[in-house]
């Protein structure tokens, strides 16, 4: 019988060598792969987690020149190294950049810590940083052999490196137990914090993230971090790593903890980002009134997020487990919003399916209903709907007998139903069967306090979607962001941040500079208008004129420039459905 070949020095410690990978990964926010000298893979994380303890045959060209040379390898573009000429598997090569160091012990090279980028946010990183990132894992390699091949302690070891690891690092870290108090705290994050070591080590913190972590399971998230009763905000990300917590702090700190006191206060509710008077008095009605079957009605601005509360009401309620069926009655042709809502028989009229189709009302059944821009349902459909509302049951077109139906409404408008009421384009009936619970939400303007949570909140939601690097916001832009009226209100902010994370130069800050120039020169216009200009509620007649005018003109600038109406809408801040709305009402139509 053929013995068993004697496992490496490092495979004899997989598991422990394992642990430490996820460690130096989770604090460099890069994968990590550590190999043997007969290229088995001992530990990984990311694409590299699979097939621990089995020997490398594919890709393996770099880590063998490592293993042969006893040599440093750094490659800043993967597929495009000498050594990547002739690789078979170069076109389906998902490594973007590479630093690997040997492992020398005895004299001997023993393995290969490696440094990898898979993403471009990771290849950016080892690109801006190439010798730093080489100085440090040629420093953890040394670490890793005079304190743990050479003292087999284990854990006890491992714990040392981490810490030794993240003492040096140019980046804040903390270190937390699952009892909440503090194990470790490196110098960046103690300036950061404006703690001493003494103040910190021991202590009990608390993490309450602003935004809900189901929203960021990866990437950075604001924090406020409680230590003595002092609250600080800090921009970070928090990492379960073995028994303890992690928390990496953002390179760039930009905000203020003004008003850290009434941080959550009451219910916070996911998707709703806000934490001004107004927010949190409208959050504290909607955790109240979500779990009724009361029909609500939302009144906002364009752009304020009346779709958002809607699901959320729908979340906080008993039918959270049922359909949420969203209509804009704006969006769809009046011919055919009819058929859409009640559904229709088959034969019902010409062009009709042939197997009929099912109403939106009734895909709604025992679920929410949300009636998105409800002012712009047709008079007659709205006889129709009261129907539905009074009766619970619907009669699809074409059909001979109602279907029942169990169904709450939630609808929505920017419009001022009580004067079209008055003008006859509403009915008055439907308004108070809709209206039962009215809930106001606040435009963007009236939500000063709120303006740097939303910045951080879309950079955070666009760098990760986009896989960009998060960059920091200078107070010049912040200050600015916070006087600017939003006219296009959350939809403006979230689009204007979209733009910043993609021309902003890889983990700088965004500045002044980057700012559209039809944001700075739209402000100065805003700026000189009177408040009324942009009151929620009906302006003077004369004001109505000014704003209708401009308004006007800007739209029919942003035709000009753009073919694309969905392109003018994203600039002007509206929905498509409400810039086809503006089009009529203006007479623009193929401008």
């Amino acid at each position: 019988m053929i013995p068993s070949p004697t496992p490496s020095v490092l495979m004899q410690n997989q598991i422990t060598i394992q642990k430490f990978a996820r460690m130096l990964s989770s604090v460099l926010q890069l994968e990590v792969e550590i190999v043997d000298n007969t290229l088995c893979r001992v530990a990984g994380t990311g694409l590299f987690s699979k097939q621990l303890g089995r020997k490398l045959n594919t890709n393996s060209r770099l880590l063998r020149y490592i293993i042969e040379t006893k040599k440093e390898k750094v490659v800043t573009h993967s597929r495009f190294d000498p050594l990547c000429e002739d690789c078979i598997n170069k076109e389906e090569c998902k490594e973007k950049a590479f630093i690997g160091t040997p492992v020398i012990y005895q004299g001997s090279c023993v393995g290969v810590i490696s440094l990898v980028a898979v993403t471009r946010e990771q290849q950016e990183r080892i690109n801006d940083n190439i010798q730093e990132f080489s100085d440090y894992v040629c420093h953890v390699s040394n670490i890793f052999v005079s304190r743990f091949l050479q003292n087999q302690s284990g854990g006890d070891s491992i714990h040392k490196i981490f810490l030794t690891t993240i003492e040096n690092m140019d980046q804040g870290v903390l270190v937390v137990g699952q009892d909440q108090k503090v194990k470790f705290a490196n110098p960046v994050a103690l300036k950061i914090m404006a703690a001493t070591r003494g103040g910190m080590l021991g202590k009990t913190l608390h993490f309450q993230p602003l935004t809900f972590e189901d929203n960021f399971k990866q990437g950075h998230m604001q924090h406020v971090i409680t230590v003595d009763d002092k609250k600080t905000l800090i921009i970070g990300q928090l990492h379960a790593v073995q028994d303890q917590w992690l928390f990496l702090m953002a390179f760039h700190q930009s905000h203020s903890s003004a008003g850290l006191s009434t941080v959550q206060e009451g219910p916070q509710i996911e998707a709703m980002i806000g934490e001004c008077h107004p927010m949190r008095q409208l959050k504290k009605l909607i955790s109240r009134v979500a779990p009724g079957p009361s029909s609500i009605l939302i009144a906002g601005e364009s752009g304020t997020g009346k779709e958002v509360v809607a699901r959320s009401i729908h979340k906080l309620s008993d039918r959270h487990a049922k359909p949420f069926i969203a209509i804009n009655c704006a969006a769809i042709p009046e011919q055919l919003l009819e058929s859409e809502l009640f559904g229709y028989v088959k034969g019902a009229f010409t062009g009709a399916s042939t197997s009929g189709k099912t109403g939106l009302v009734q895909a709604a059944n025992q679920g929410t209903l949300f009636l998105d821009e409800i002012g712009d349902m047709p008079i007659t459909l709205q006889a129709k709907l009261l129907r539905v509302i009074e009766s619970r049951e619907i009669q699809p077109v074409g059909a001979s007998s109602p279907i029942p139906v169990d169904i709450r409404i939630i609808s929505a408008t920017n419009q001022n139903l009580e004067q079209y009421i008055a003008d006859g384009k509403f009915r008055e009936d439907l308004y108070y069967r809709l209206n039962v619970i009215p809930l106001r939400l606040p435009p963007l303007r009236e939500r000063g306090e709120d303006i740097e949570l939303l910045i951080h909140y879309f950079l955070h939601l666009h760098t990760r979607r986009l896989d960009l690097v998060y960059p920091g916001v200078s107070p010049e832009v912040i200050a600015f962001l916070r006087r600017y009226r939003w006219p296009g209100n959350i939809r403006e902010l979230s689009n204007l941040m979209e733009y910043l994370v993609n021309v902003v130069p890889s983990g700088e800050i965004i500045d002044m500079t980057l700012l559209p120039p039809n944001l700075v020169s739209r402000s100065k216009v805003m700026v000189q208008a009177p408040p009324e200009f942009f009151a929620a509620s009906e302006p003077q007649e004369e004001s109505v004129t000014a704003l209708e005018e401009m308004e006007r003109q800007m739209i029919r600038d942003a035709l000009t420039r753009y073919s694309n109406k969905k392109q003018a809408a994203d600039e002007l801040g509206i929905g498509i459905a409400t810039l086809y709305r503006k089009i009529k009402k203006y007479d623009l139509v193929g401008g």
